[in-house]
Parts: C-alpha cells; sequence; structure tokens
C-alpha cells in the first residue's frame, strides 16, 4: 500500500512505519546508480550479452552441464528484452541457437532437453514483446522504469502542503487502491496574496489505480498552474474548461476548492461534484458538513458553481476528502460520511494530529478504491 503523508513540518516518506527516514532516499539512489551505469546501455550490452551466451556454451562441455547448464543461456536472452532493441535482440537469439548447436554437437543430442528447449524460445519470445513495447515508447534500458519514478516522485512534490504561518496546522494522507504507485486522487496547494492566503484543490479522477494514473499526472500539472494564476472564482471554470478541450473518453473529475484567509481566518469554499467538506466548529464541538452544488468538472461546457463563506476560529478545523472513504459498493455515500464525522469526533479530545491515517484506517481500510484526506485547523 502506497501511503504519502505530509503535515505542516512537512513529514513525508514511504518507508514503512518503524524503517530508517533514509531507506527510501537510499533505495532510490542505488536504483539511480544501477540504471545510468555504463554497461546497462544499450549499445555496450549489444556485446556483451552474446558475450555471456557465448561463454555459457563454451564453458557447458568444460565444466560439465550440471555446474553450466545449457539452458541458462535463457537469462542473456531474458536481460536483452529490457535492454535491446529488437534487431540487436535477434542477434543474440541467432547467437544462441549457435551455441546450443554447438552443446548438443560436443555433448550429444540429449545435452539439451526438450523442456529447456520449451524454456528458451517461451523466453525469447517474452523478450521480444518486452523489447518491442520499449522500442515503440522510445526508452531503452532500464530507463522507462525511472522515468516512471521520476514521474511518481514530481506529483508528490507537486501535491505537497506549503509551510503554513505559525497557528496554523495540516496533515494530507493519499492511498491509491492496491499496490499501485500512481492513483486518481491528486492535491495542489499553494500560497497566494504574499504567503497570507493558501489555496487548496482535492481533485478525483474518473477511475482508480493506475488506469487514472496517467490522466491524473496531466491534470496536476494544469490545475497546478492554474492556482494562483487565476482568481479563485475562477478555478473550477478555467479547469472544466482545460477538461473538455482533452476530450478525454472518461475526461470527468470531481473537485473541492478551499481558498483561506490566513490572517482571518475566512474561508471560501466551492465543489464541482465532489463528496460535501466537513468544518468542526471549536463553539459548539460539532462538525457541520458543508453542501456545496457544483457541475462535475469535463461534462457541461456551462458549470456553475455555488461558493460557499465561513470561518475558520481558533480550535477549528476544516476536513477535505475523496468518494473512496465514504462510497463503497456496500454502502451508501451518506452512510459513509456519517461514519466518518463520526470517527472525526473522536479526534476532538486527543487532537487532530495523526488523525488522518486514524480516519482512513477506521472508515476505509480495504483500498479498493483511491482515498485522500486532507486536514487544515488552527491551534
Amino acid at each position: 500500500m502506497v501511503v504519502r503523508r505530509l503535515t505542516s513540518k512537512r513529514r513525508s516518506g514511504d518507508s514503512a512505519p518503524g524503517a530508517p527516514a533514509v531507506a527510501a532516499p537510499a533505495r532510490r539512489q542505488v536504483w539511480t546508480t544501477v540504471r545510468s551505469s555504463a554497461w546497462m546501455a544499450p549499445g555496450p550490452a549489444r556485446w556483451w550479452l552474446p558475450a555471456i551466451v557465448i561463454a555459457i556454451g563454451v564453458l557447458s562441455p568444460v565444466a560439465g552441464p550440471e555446474w553450466v547448464p545449457p539452458g541458462a543461456v535463457a537469462l542473456p536472452i531474458l536481460a536483452g528484452g529490457l535492454l535491446l532493441r529488437r534487431r540487436s535482440l535477434l542477434f543474440v537469439v541467432a547467437v544462441t541457437t549457435f551455441v546450443i548447436g554447438y552443446d548438443e554437437a560436443v555433448l550429444g543430442w540429449r545435452a539439451v532437453r526438450v523442456g529447456q528447449l520449451v524454456v528458451i524460445a517461451a523466453t525469447a519470445v517474452f523478450a521480444y514483446r518486452l523489447a518491442r513495447t520499449r522500442e515503440l515508447l522510445g526508452v531503452q534500458g532500464l530507463r522507462g522504469e525511472s522515468m516512471l519514478l521520476e514521474l511518481r516522485d514530481r506529483l508528490r512534490a507537486q501535491g505537497e502542503m506549503p509551510e503554513l504561518p505559525p497557528g496554523w496546522q495540516n496533515e494530507t494522507l493519499i492511498r491509491s487502491a492496491g499496490a499501485g504507485s500512481f492513483g486518481g486522487d491528486f492535491l495542489v496547494a499553494g500560497l497566494t496574496d504574499g504567503g497570507a492566503v493558501l489555496e487548496v484543490a482535492l481533485v478525483d479522477v474518473s477511475g482508480k489505480g493506475i488506469d487514472a494514473g496517467t490522466r491524473a499526472l496531466l491534470l496536476s500539472g494544469a490545475l497546478g498552474g492554474l492556482l494562483g494564476a487565476v482568481a479563485p472564482e475562477r478555478f473550477l471554470p478555467a479547469a472544466n474548461d482545460y477538461l473538455l478541450r482533452q476530450g478525454w473518453l472518461e475526461g470527468f473529475a470531481t473537485a473541492v476548492h478551499l481558498v483561506v484567509d490566513l490572517r482571518t481566518g475566512r474561508y471560501v469554499l466551492e465543489s464541482a461534484g465532489h463528496p460535501p467538506a466537513a468544518h468542526f466548529v471549536r463553539g459548539s464541538g460539532t462538525w457541520r458538513v458543508i453542501d456545496s452544488e457544483g457541475t462535475v468538472l469535463g461534462v457541461l461546457p456551462e458549470a456553475s458553481y455555488s461558493p460557499v463563506h465561513g470561518v475558520l476560529g481558533p480550535g477549528d478545523a476544516m476536513l477535505l476528502y475523496t468518494d473512496g472513504l465514504v462510497e463503497t459498493s456496500e454502502r451508501e455515500i451518506s452512510v459513509g460520511i456519517d461514519k466518518l464525522v463520526g470517527e472525526a469526533e473522536r479526534l476532538v479530545t486527543q487532537g487532530f494530529r495523526d488523525g488522518a491515517s486514524h480516519l482512513i484506517d477506521r472508515v476505509a481500510p480495504d483500498g479498493g478504491d483511491d482515498r485522500a484526506l486532507v486536514m487544515i485547523w488552527r491551534d
């Protein structure tokens, strides 16, 4: 399960609980070193992979098939599918065919069994398809995986909440469906008006998991550019126009846009078909569900959005979330909202810090859909 967690102290990481904080950066550094090594480049691999195949064929009669089995030539073929273009891979397969014939002639026609030949042939077919896919994408070697890692890190970095002034705290938690690193829920946030105004947009792209991840990557960049570049009341209409221009078959998305004046606590909240936000009012000690009407993004050209105005006073909190927390195939969204608000009431006595993980674990622990939650509160 992929977890992203950010607080006002900018705590984040992918490591499991109890693991050192440097574990994830260390793994990324090792991966970067491996995929950038010269011997992993397609050019050198075009020569050392056939050399390995020839070495296996020569050493097998010398050391014996028990120590160097002829079927080991399947490993260089598999590596060729990751590192080489199709033409170079076919050269490796041709060398492999010659080596197998050589071993059969030297060791006898029973040296390479039928089962081993089937495995080698299946590996060659799989490697060819893998090389074809990478060649169509224009990436060779391990660059494709590193590009995905970089895109994931950029999406996470773009969704970081800015550092808020004293007296304000926040916590964000996003979990993708299943074990994917990409999901359809994302956050864009930023400070405007000299750092006195906080703008937050929590977006849920249609679909879930990796299927929605590509559209979320593109949309997060566009909405991140709109944030602060257009007037707050024009943010959702501009986002709707952008989605309509894309012409995606599944191009709709829901979003909630929150603008908070950090000097006074006054806020304006707009929703585009998104589940209602919740405002904890310290004076009454209760959570108030904020119903804000608005058209889903990417559906109608003339969309309208009804802003809701309010004030976050000292001790108040605002809760934004996606439908993955409150709606399932077995539970209506209204029941899920009641359950979420009920669990949020437990946070009032113990404090809101670390409350995001508590709410997701108690309300939607199964991970059948992407889940995102944002909490903003005043001390």
